[in-house]
């Protein structure tokens, strides 16, 4: 069954018709991927509203199911026409996306219909679960990003900036078929890698540890890894905090399968960075879902509740850290699936040993 047809199913049981704004779940629905149109979904019928930039590739590529409508007189004032067309009064929006000033604009143009909250909710719950499709295009950006990282092994010399590094990756993916990144490239060096979303800096690489967290977007899919290296050499404490680093991501891994709570994930790399003396340096979660957004459902951290478990077709980053303020830090993120079986697939090939250049 299509997505399309999914939808329509759930959609039915709750209201009349849906509107899809956000670019995100247009393009999971449509298969087209654009940033100023609408779907308009009903239980048995489906649009993709387009202006003139865009009508000739929609009708080109949206997915089967999908009538293409030239919204000649604007958005809003299609979507009127065809509400009256079906007889709807009643329209579900994604409430996570309209702003408060999309909704009065629709408000107006829509005199007589009644919104509801829903769509988001529904869509997050079906993206929740990928199917064979998405784990090809998300295996194809790790395959992407995991070639950067070794080409930019033998890219880094001395005298090379922060943001050499990060235009460097970035280039070499776009270069390499990526159509665009999964998110903005980290690259921090020294004091800066104690930073876990530090910005590249305008300056030359300083000596010690060097977190590159990055990404590519390939087929409407994304890709997240990091890897932390040593530019000169590691001293023992550094040599310490990062095989600490280390052993929690592999005991995470080894440690991941379907039907794993996600806070009792978190906890087996978080007791281990704690048993080893580094409490309250790591502050973030172990991990969260990746697909067409490179931050989705589900969340691996201590926050969520109990009953959240890890199921077959959760794709999650497995990302432990070790962050001393002000000195560095150092990150390790592999990307893994959950299989039909509860095995779990690692997209993550790159090496994780440490790495002295």
């Amino acid at each position: 069954m299509t997505r399309l047809k999914r939808f329509q199913e759930k959609l039915a049981t709750v209201a009349e018709a849906a509107l899809i704004t956000s670019p995100q779940n247009q393009f999971y629905l449509s298969a087209f991927d654009y940033d100023d149109g609408y779907l308009l979904i009903f239980p048995d019928a489906a649009y993709l509203l387009a202006d003139f930039r865009y009508i000739e590739a929609a009708r080109k590529s949206a997915a089967d199911g999908f009538e293409v409508v030239l919204a000649d007189r604007g958005m809003n004032n299609a979507v009127a026409a065809l509400l009256q067309k079906h007889s709807a009064h009643a329209l579900l929006l994604e409430e996570a996306q309209v702003t408060l000033a999309q909704r009065s604009k629709l408000a107006v143009a829509l005199q007589g219909v009644t919104f509801h909250c829903g769509a988001t909710e529904i869509l997050a719950q079906m993206r929740l679960v990928k199917q064979t499709d998405e784990i090809a295009a998300i295996a194809a950006a790790q395959e992407l990003t995991d070639a950067a990282f070794s080409h930019i092994l033998q890219y880094i010399r001395p005298g090379l900036k922060e943001t050499d590094v990060a235009l460097e990756l970035e280039f070499f993916m776009r270069k390499n078929g990526a159509e665009g990144l999964a998110f903005d490239t980290i690259a921090v060096s020294g004091s800066a890698s104690s930073l876990p979303h530090g910005v590249p800096r305008d300056k030359e690489l300083e000596q010690g540890f060097l977190t590159m967290d990055f990404g590519a977007r390939l087929g409407g899919y994304c890709s997240d890894m990091t890897r932390t290296v040593v530019i000169g050499q590691a001293d023992s404490e550094m040599r310490r905090l990062y095989e600490t680093v280390l052993t929690a991501q592999k005991a995470a891994l080894a440690a991941a399968k379907g039907g794993i709570g996600c806070k009792a994930l978190d906890a087996v790399a978080r007791n281990i960075i704690h048993g080893a003396g580094y409490e309250g340096c790591f502050g973030h979660s172990l991990g969260h879902g990746v697909g067409i957004d490179i931050h989705e459902a589900p969340r691996v951290a201590p926050s969520v509740s109990e009953e959240a478990k890890l199921l077959a077709g959760h794709v999650v980053t497995v990302e432990p850290g070790i962050y001393l303020q002000g000195k560095y830090g150092c990150r390790i993120e592999d990307m893994i699936a959950i299989l039909p079986d509860g095995s779990i697939h690692n997209f993550t090939k790159s090496p994780k040993e440490l790495i002295e250049l």
